[in-house]
């Protein structure tokens, strides 16, 4: 399914997303996080030792809000799934993509397992501030 317009343009600009994901004794957690996302996709990278990829492969629902850097009252939260993992080089290339539309440099921070890039299907979207 193609993405909302207006989401994608969110998630692929300097704005910021608050990620939840649900632990397996089903309580939320939630992490402010870069975003991006394809024509179908919203999507996050991470590590393989997170604890919000642990929590996504034991329960692929989540929840997505993207924040407008330039007014915080505007947002979109998405919800959807997790619907694919990618591991290896893509995964270390796309995140110094994401870092440099973030901090105008690659990715600094050592890796401490492995990146992955997370693609989620969304189901429905909220949009507040419009």
């Amino acid at each position: 399914m193609t993405l909302d317009p207006t989401l994608v343009e969110f998630a692929t600009a300097q704005n910021f997303a608050a990620l939840t994901t649900l632990a397996a004794d089903g309580q939320p957690s939630t992490h402010m996080m870069w975003v991006d996302a394809d024509d179908d996709h919203l999507i996050i990278n991470t590590e393989i030792h997170r604890q919000k990829f642990k929590n996504i492969t034991g329960d692929p629902r989540v929840c997505v809000t993207v924040i407008d850097a330039g007014s915080p009252y505007r947002y979109i939260e998405a919800r959807g799934r997790v619907v694919e993992i990618v591991h290896g080089d893509a995964a270390r290339r796309h995140i110094d993509e994401v870092s440099r539309r973030y901090t105008g440099a690659d990715y600094a921070p050592p890796i401490t397992s492995e990146r992955v890039i997370v693609k989620i299907a969304v189901d429905r979207i909220h949009r507040n501030g419009f």
